[in-house]
């Protein structure tokens, strides 16, 4: 099997790489421009005769004959997306776009990495498929917003009128090795400030949720996602149902880290969601999807993780 990694060394790709590669019988060629994704996270599998890097931004044309194609390529933190907000949307968009060119061209299988954030600030919850979203169009986050809104899209357009194999999968919050230090997001931002004995900047009252997943749980949905018969295409989400306050969170890292940090807080940012959690019905009937890394067992990982590095 030849496999195509976009994002692929970024943090989720960089992880969905090794993981393929646990299986012999694939060849695994992974896509970055390295905007935000780190050399250092696919360093091991250079010297892999069955990996193979090419440098390449997506929104640029590329002709590859492959079997299937992971599009994670664009960058998720609000801190990257929102430094070059055109870059992000035509990454999202053009660059999509050309990834179904080629799975059009190879009758290749595409499954593209959508996200929660289309479900903007949710006034439904928790939020199943069906919900369409509260979405600012002119917001801060609206590049990456209404670009993976309009990158589904256009994988329902190949699927219906050219036939092409499509997947979608909205990844909620995830975490786990690989994440950049200065990613921005609440996981990052708490351990590397717990571990420094920084205060912890928690943004509005600490009262909103979210949902945290491990990345090794995510990947086991991706690849049985990848793997369902050409018929179901999605959307289907995927990340853990267990929710829990920023207050909460922040407590829980300086209690495992051992640390003197203290709690301040800050406005809370425009748009950023108060309340964010999947339903994972529909992962849990079609894919037996059943996330099972406990939030404290993963932390732990991630505060060895960021120790080391």
């Amino acid at each position: 099997m030849k496999i195509l990694v976009t994002g692929g060394a970024g943090f989720l790709g960089s992880n969905l790489c090794k993981r393929l590669l646990e299986d012999e019988k694939n060849n695994v060629i992974c896509i970055d421009n390295f905007s935000s994704g780190k050399r250092e996270n696919i360093e091991e599998l250079i010297n892999n005769e069955r990996f193979e890097l090419i440098n390449h931004d997506i929104i640029d044309y590329i002709d590859i004959k492959v079997n299937q194609i992971y599009n994670a390529a664009c960058e998720a933190s609000p801190k990257f997306y929102q430094q070059n907000h055109l870059k992000t949307f035509d990454a999202c968009v053009f660059g999509t776009r050309n990834l179904l060119e080629l799975a059009k061209k190879y009758n290749a299988k595409l499954l593209q990495f959508s996200t929660s954030e289309i479900y903007g600030n949710p006034i439904e919850h928790p939020q199943n498929e069906k919900y369409r979203g509260n979405v600012n169009t002119m917001g801060v986050r609206s590049c990456y917003d209404e670009g993976k809104r309009a990158a589904e899209t256009l994988c329902f357009i190949y699927n219906k009128e050219y036939n092409v194999r499509t997947k979608v999968v909205r990844i909620f919050n995830t975490y786990g090795p690989n994440m950049r230090e200065d990613d921005g997001r609440v996981i990052s931002n708490f351990i590397n400030k717990a571990i420094r004995n920084e205060d912890l900047e928690v943004y509005g009252d600490g009262m909103q949720t979210r949902s945290l997943c491990y990345v090794d749980d995510l990947l086991d949905g991706i690849i049985k996602m990848m793997n369902t018969d050409d018929d179901f295409v999605g959307p289907i989400n995927l990340g853990n149902d267990q929710e829990i306050t920023v207050n909460e969170l922040a407590n829980k890292v300086i209690e495992l880290t051992n640390s003197n940090s203290k709690i301040t807080y800050k406005p809370l940012p425009q748009d950023d969601p108060v309340k964010r959690r999947p339903d994972l019905r529909l992962a849990k009937e079609v894919l037996s999807y059943n996330p099972s890394v406990l939030i404290d067992d993963g932390l732990r990982n991630m505060i060895e993780y960021y120790k080391k590095e």
